[in-house]
């Protein structure tokens, strides 16, 4: 008896064993478009993975009876995750996943005027969203684009920190800087306008880099930078992001969201303040300016007749910054008592468009910049208002995409400086109109070809006509891979003081050698982007090989005469080029690798006075640099952690005759980590440490112990002669030797609170 129930027991647990391996779970998933390609699917308590075969389907077998979590992934589709009770024969399930936007894939504008996918457009256009931002969180636009590869926010002033970008190496000038496509930070506002766009307000950045005049005009001669806001019906009812580092420097965010029956209302407002006077390198100078500003962005979303939309968005700003000796106070404001850089910043912004017909818009912006400064005993003030108006139709005709604007752009800019004055010494505000009109054609040959056509014409009353042409062709053999081509020209209608005045390099003198005529450029771009996918997620590839060459460009001489800047057209050429590779990896396991690197050269060639060419280095054009992030994510804990980084290679510098310093930077590099916690209710916490080496210039300084050149002093005689014994080599003050900010390691923490 007792062996039958031996065998009993024995068959009864072979039987089940055998069944339990029979049992299998199966089934299809499923996209907006049918079934999906290499999906993902994961069962972590047995760990088994498989992906769908080119219908959609999958099986997995061998699985014990009960209830297993199921993990589905695909690229270009939201994660779902879900608990299915597997029966004792099979379960078929059928999963559905949920398109997003990746990077790879995100809806685009800046290259043809119209929302198209990045893949779709002819234009090679980079795009990145707050979400990449935040793994390295900064309280401003100008800050957080240091994590973009092939552009460099270059500060120029060590003392009152201005700053602009520049793309490939070339300097702010030739960057436009757009917000929702219009012309609304250029000239005055690049020099302080950038640090006061927080990121509250960005829905995405849109870069593209070569020229893009024939679509926007001047300045658009190097690339574009255009910051798409976010739509006030589509983002969270209140988001609040709190931060603070260890320095002292605090940041609020405050986004929140309203609602009438014909409207949708966005309200932003930005706080940073900063007051510690630190010296680190022990020059008796500040190391960061010290800041006091407010920002308030309000876009309200109207909704019209015959499902017309319309936009307004607001925004003002308001900055008290200053850098200089530690001893400096209000009350030695323009004084020689203590040597101090002093900027009171006053801006508004008016942003609109509406849809006056089915493809038929008129768009319309106005702003008004007012700049109160000192920069030691020189006082510069200057105000500016640049008022654009712009027609845009268009009408797709089978496979052509016309494209027509209208625009006109008004600039009036005043100073106290010799830009503005007449040769009898009275006061002449310049005003400059520009009207235009751009004609462009997208044609979609077929699927795997596209071609475009732009031409545009501009008459500056100072300059006259001006054409600006652009051509590029798009072939793509499948949907993983595709080449661009474009060729273009850009121009620049010259604005000098309001973008390279005294301040950008505090205490030389500025001199026109001559009339200065527009600038121009002509500019190739070769694009290949590939998508590999895997079972382990996927990789993007996007490189460029570019080549822009410049003619007229408006060239500053540093050496002639330390104690001036002097200005004049080249009258040789220019030129830009280089290679660049950005890189994207995403794992299903909670990896994410962003990692890009560009080598360039940048130079003039011009001629000596006995006609030899000379080739003359761009300053502040690394030849090499790279950023990095390097993301993983713990699911169950729900931990994020991120490192990253930027590197960059030597680069020229502004230095003057027998100066003690490199004239050519180091290779460095500034990494930071970062550790975000995210909870089910909306909140987060975030936390990390900031240049994490603790890497810091040397010397940005010259001459820091007299920033006033005093005659009768200790370096110079009564007559402002450099003394031989105490000043041999005639250094006098000058803050332009920059190639890294004078701030250490730092800790940072923050909060952030979404109420959907």
């Amino acid at each position: 008896m007792k062996n039958l129930c031996a065998v009993l027991i024995m068959t009864g647990i072979i039987i089940s064993a055998v069944h339990a391996q029979n049992i299998r779970v199966a089934g299809i998933v499923t996209g907006k478009d049918g079934p999906l390609i290499a999906a993902t699917i994961h069962i972590a308590a047995v760990k088994k993975t498989v992906i769908t075969d080119s219908a959609g389907y999958f099986e997995i077998k061998n699985i014990a009876a009960g209830t297993h979590r199921i993990i589905v992934s695909a690229v270009n589709y939201e994660t779902v995750v879900k608990n299915v009770q597997v029966s004792a024969v099979s379960t078929k399930l059928h999963i559905l996943l949920t398109a997003h936007n990746r990077a790879m894939d995100e809806v685009v504008i800046s290259g043809t005027m119209k929302a198209v996918s990045k893949m779709e457009s002819p234009i090679p256009i980079e795009v990145y969203s707050p979400t990449y931002f935040k793994k390295n969180p900064a309280p401003n636009i100008f800050e957080s684009l240091q994590m973009v590869n092939g552009i460099q926010p270059q500060l120029n002033c060590n003392v009152c920190n201005t700053g602009d970008i520049h793309i490939n190496g070339m300097e702010g000038p030739y960057t436009m800087i757009l917000i929702d496509g219009m012309p609304i930070v250029s000239s005055l506002s690049t020099v302080y306008g950038l640090a006061g766009i927080p990121n509250s307000m960005v829905k995405r950045i849109e870069i593209v880099k070569g020229p893009a005049s024939t679509l926007y005009g001047s300045e658009a001669v190097g690339g574009l930078v255009n910051i798409i806001t976010k739509d006030a019906g589509t983002v969270e009812k209140l988001k609040i992001d709190l931060s603070a580092t260890s320095v002292g420097e605090y940041n609020t965010d405050v986004t929140t969201t309203f609602k009438t029956k014909k409207a949708a209302a966005l309200l932003g407002i930005n706080y940073f303040n900063y007051q510690q006077r630190r010296d680190i390198n022990k020059d008796n100078f500040t190391d960061v300016t010290l800041q006091n500003r407010i920002s308030v962005f309000n876009k309200w979303n109207f909704k019209r007749r015959n499902e017309l939309t319309a936009s307004l968005a607001l925004r003002y700003i308001n900055e008290d910054r200053w850098g200089g000796e530690l001893r400096w106070k209000p009350e030695f404001r323009g004084t020689d008592s203590v040597y101090g850089e002093s900027i009171n910043t006053n801006r508004a912004e008016v942003i609109g468009t509406m849809e006056l017909a089915k493809n038929f818009n008129a768009d319309i912006s106005y702003n008004y910049h007012l700049q109160d400064s000192y920069y030691g005993t020189i006082k510069y003030y200057a105000s500016q208002q640049v008022a654009f108006a712009q027609l845009r139709w268009n009408k797709n005709f089978t496979k052509h995409f016309l494209l027509v604007g209208i625009p006109f752009r008004y600039t009036f800019y005043d100073d106290n400086s010799p830009a503005t004055a007449k040769a009898n010494g009275d006061n002449k505000p310049t005003h400059t109109f520009l009207p235009g009109i751009f004609v462009q054609d997208e044609y979609k040959v077929n699927v795997r070809f596209t071609t475009l056509a732009g031409l545009r014409y501009d008459f500056n009353n100072e300059h006259g006509s001006i054409l600006t042409p652009r051509l590029s062709f798009k072939y793509s053999p499948n949907a993983n891979n595709t080449l661009r081509l474009s060729g273009g020209n850009g121009y620049r209608v010259v604005n000098l003081f309001t973008e390279d005045h005294a301040a950008l390099t505090g205490a030389r003198d500025v001199v026109i050698a001559a009339a200065l005529k527009p600038e121009k450029s002509w500019n190739g771009n070769i694009n290949y982007t590939k998508i590999i996918r895997h079972a382990k997620g996927f990789i993007n590839l996007d490189g460029s090989v570019f080549y822009t060459y410049f003619t007229n460009k408006i060239v500053a001489d540093f050496i002639t005469d330390p104690n001036k800047i002097i200005y004049d057209n080249l009258s040789g050429y220019a030129v830009s080029k280089g290679i660049t590779l950005n890189t994207d990896f995403n794992f299903t396991n909670g990896l994410k690798i962003i990692a890009g690197a560009t080598a360039m050269d940048v130079y003039q060639m011009d001629k000596n006075a006995r006609g030899k060419r000379i080739k003359t280095p761009q300053l502040f054009a690394p030849k090499i640099s790279g950023t990095f992030a390097v993301s993983y994510t713990l699911p169950r804990t729900k931990l994020i952690f991120d490192i990253t980084g930027r590197v960059t290679g030597p680069m020229e510098l502004p230095v003057v005759a027998n100066d003690f310093r490199l004239p050519q930077s180091p290779l460095y590099s500034i990494i930071n980590l970062q550790i975000t916690k995210i909870f089910v209710n909306g909140l987060e916490l975030y936390g990390g440490v900031k240049n994490l080496f603790n890497f810091l210039p040397k010397d940005p300084l010259l001459h820091p112990d007299d920033p006033f050149d005093r005659a009768g002093g200790k370096y110079f005689d009564n007559n402002g002669v450099a003394r031989p014994d105490t000043n041999p080599y005639n250094y006098v003050f000058d803050p332009s030797y920059n190639y890294a900010t004078v701030q250490g390691t730092k800790a940072f923490a923050g909060i952030r609170c979404t109420i959907k």
